[in-house]
């Protein structure tokens, strides 16, 4: 078969996904990978034959979005243009990684797809959502990447097409351990907005991934690390929790290995603020603002006795036969 695989780069989860699936998919044929956007910062040897800047992500200094410059960026005869070109019809199936210029490709073209991931599980109204809903963000929800097929993914499985996370091969095979480090991932904060914080609490040792870092250092309490995948999972499994926002990838690895968690999702960010309500049934502490007490909220956070309950991983072969099998019919 020859396979064609959208993913959304508006961050690095999307990436880590596709290269925790690319042996799994190599069984059923040929892959070629479309990548959309320009927000990640995760380099990848995933066999990349197609690009488009696509609709990507700006952030504000600490912890929001840039929505101006997210519009400004915004080309839509690019991304007509991108889709036009796409060569759909080469392949034998689309699978769509909650990438637009591929869904109106697929419109353009008559081709059809399936939505695969984590957006895809927000079709089901079962899925949790804060408090207060977003108008905007539901119809973002149907309409930024729709498909005739939809298999989403998520940390409980809140509907019939919803299933387990992806969880890599590297975290499920570990035997974690308790280093005392807390690892911190937080791409929408700028250095100088929690700098402070860290260095305030110096017993407390901080492995803190920055992609404004190029080289690994150690200053007082804090070692810095670039954006690196193999580093920062070995982070992951020996800490004692992890300080990260309302994403999917890395709270649910850390569900898996049972590491504590504290959530700050990324300010008005629809997405990450339904997953922040998941993440607070699961029993996960959730903060919205970084305040000048954010040092006394990660020592409370380090003393809580919390138990999540045990994640899943993704039966990936599984789910791929399910995949395969359905996009046939």
């Amino acid at each position: 078969m020859k396979i064609f695989y959208a993913i959304q780069a508006t961050g690095n989860g999307h990436i880590s996904r596709a290269t925790q699936l690319y042996p799994y998919l190599k069984k059923y044929g040929e892959v070629d990978f479309f990548l959309s956007g320009n927000n990640a910062s995760l380099t990848t040897d995933l066999p990349v034959k197609f690009k488009s800047k696509g609709c990507s992500l700006y952030y504000s200094k600490c912890g929001g979005l840039d929505y101006p410059s997210i519009i400004k960026n915004i080309k839509p005869r690019q991304i007509y243009k991108d889709a036009d070109i796409l060569p759909l019809k080469n392949y034998d199936i689309v699978i769509n990684d909650f990438d637009s210029v591929t869904a109106l490709a697929c419109r353009m073209q008559k081709v059809h797809s399936v939505q695969f991931g984590h957006q895809a599980s927000f079709i089901s109204k079962n899925t949790p959502r804060p408090n207060k809903r977003s108008m905007m963000g539901e119809f973002i929800f149907k309409n930024y990447a729709p498909a005739p097929q939809n298999i989403g993914l998520h940390f409980e499985s809140y509907d019939s097409f919803i299933h387990p996370p992806i969880i890599k091969d590297e975290i499920v095979n570990a035997t974690p351990q308790n280093l005392k480090h807390i690892t911190v991932y937080l791409p929408s904060f700028d250095k100088d907005c929690l700098e402070k914080a860290f260095k305030s609490i110096p017993d407390i040792q901080f492995h803190w991934f920055l992609d404004t870092v190029e080289k690994e250092h150690t200053i007082g309490n804090i070692t810095y690390f670039p954006v690196n995948q193999k580093k920062f999972n070995k982070s992951l499994i020996n800490c004692e929790g992890i300080i990260t926002g309302g994403g999917f990838e890395t709270p649910a690895e850390a569900l898996y290995l049972d590491k504590k968690i504290l959530s700050i999702p990324i300010k008005n960010h629809y997405e990450q603020e339904c997953n922040a309500a998941a993440l607070k049934k699961l029993g996960v502490p959730v903060i919205y603002d970084v305040a000048d007490d954010f040092n006394l909220i990660i020592e409370n956070w380090l003393n809580m006795d919390i138990i999540y309950p045990k994640m899943k991983a993704n039966n990936i072969n599984q789910t791929l036969e399910y995949l395969f099998d359905t996009y046939k019919k």
